[in-house]
């Protein structure tokens, strides 16, 4: 680096150790950025487009208020019903057995008539009904005419634990709780234990693997219902896993989900990884699409050449979405884009479209906007920096782009992998 007079020379090296610098407090801002917005941003994706010229709240310039002058102002209004009936509410829970309680009125003459009754509906819990199935099968001796006996009873009703004391009901109540509504044995042992019934955590333990056997059958019956559509969606989510080897302590395991967003089916499953072993087990035999988001695994299975790739337009969305204090103006412009699309997808859901309503819509709205924004993507890509928010986003959008355009083909696709992201939340949430 030279100077001389007013001019400033520098060597093409040091230039290009200038440009590197750039690059890198770009990318540590953004992930500063990003770590802000995980710790005290907003969670909300929503995007609204706003006009740059017009003046927040906050840009108002700060002015004393001014006296107000005072005047009369006369109206007239109507007068209210004091008659008016209060509004009648619903009835509560119509399904549900309903038990009457009726409450005379105290020393009521004998003479006295009745005109009509008040009517009150409240709600009631009673704790679960838990009892003993008591099974008696009676001993019979049976003689025959060749002066033999021989002792008959009924046969004992086929039971879900061979030689178990556990119903099916208290079975299912056990999983239900596990998995749907995220409680631990050990509280369903409290649970149980202020209802007066004590049950051992290792006897609930040993009835939950008795039962998931017994299910196994439904589970291959929902997987071969699932793959054998042509179209479906994939995403993967960790979760703690006990480790056995250490108390209390646990590592990370993954459950891989596939859904069928036409049949609304789901299916979980669990590897310890998140390697590629696990969707090329499940998808071996698969021909079709699969919907992703722009995770390698799913571009190198061993059965990619029965399997077309879409991509999700919310996971690209969510990029510049991530942008906007990078780039505040090109983060801007494309999400102006997405809104677009997105606008389309939402008439068609209001206006209940079929899948061919669906495709021709996206055909005549949608296209013209892809194609706007390859256009744009292709002249931005150029005119940022790789390691920025906005270059990072532009470029993983334009890697992805052939299987982010690929949804207008079959009005059955879906915009984005919203659908099972939907799927995974509560499970993911039951783990927090």
């Amino acid at each position: 680096m030279k100077a001389s007079g007013n001019t400033l020379t520098i060597s093409r090296e040091e230039y290009q150790q200038l440009l590197q610098f750039k690059e890198e407090v770009v990318l540590l801002k953004h992930q500063l950025a990003e770590l802000r917005r995980m710790i005290f941003g907003a969670k909300s994706e929503r995007f609204i487009s706003t006009d740059t010229n017009q003046m927040t709240l906050f840009d108002l310039p700060e002015q004393q208020p001014k006296p107000q002058e005072k005047e009369q102002i006369t109206y007239t209004r109507n007068k209210s019903d004091k008659n008016k009936k209060q509004p009648l509410r619903l009835e509560l829970a119509p399904h549900l057995p309903h038990k009457e309680e009726i409450i005379e009125p105290e020393n009521i003459p004998g003479n006295a008539k009745k005109i009509g009754e008040a009517v009150t509906e409240v709600l009631e819990y009673e704790p679960a009904n838990i009892y003993v199935r008591k099974i008696i099968r009676p001993k019979y001796i049976v003689s025959s005419n060749d002066e033999q006996t021989q002792i008959t009873i009924a046969s004992l009703p086929t039971l879900p634990i061979p030689k178990g004391n556990a119903g099916a009901g208290i079975l299912a109540h056990i999983l239900v709780s596990k998995f749907v509504d995220h409680l631990p044995f050990y509280r369903q042992k409290q649970i149980f234990k202020r209802q007066g019934v004590v049950i051992a955590e290792s006897t609930i333990n040993g009835w939950f693997n008795a039962t998931t056997t017994l299910l196994e059958p439904l589970y291959e019956a929902l997987k071969k219902q699932l793959l054998s559509t042509d179209y479906i969606m994939a995403d993967e989510t960790p979760l703690p896993v006990l480790t056995k080897d250490k108390p209390r302590a646990t590592h990370k395991g993954y459950h891989w989900v596939y859904y069928d967003p036409v049949n609304k089916l789901v299916l979980f499953d669990y590897q310890k990884t998140r390697s590629r072993e696990g969707p090329d087990k499940m998808l071996e035999s698969y021909h079709g699409y699969l919907q992703t988001d722009g995770y390698v695994a799913y571009t190198s299975l061993k059965n990619q050449k029965n399997i077309t790739l879409l991509s999700c337009m919310a996971h690209a969305r969510r990029k510049f979405e991530h942008a906007k204090d990078n780039d505040p103006q090109r983060a801007k412009e494309a999400l102006k884009l997405f809104q677009k699309l997105y606008d389309t997808e939402r008439i068609a859901r209001e206006e209940n479209f079929d899948f061919d309503r669906i495709k021709e819509l996206r055909q005549q709205q949608a296209l013209p906007v892809l194609r706007e924004m390859e256009t744009w993507l292709n002249e931005n890509i150029y005119q940022t920096l790789p390691q920025s928010a906005i270059g990072q986003a532009i470029a993983y959008t334009l890697k992805l782009w052939p299987r982010l355009l690929r949804y207008v083909e079959d009005g059955r696709f879906q915009i984005d992998n919203n659908l099972i992201e939907n799927s995974i939340r509560p499970v993911a949430l039951g783990y927090v």
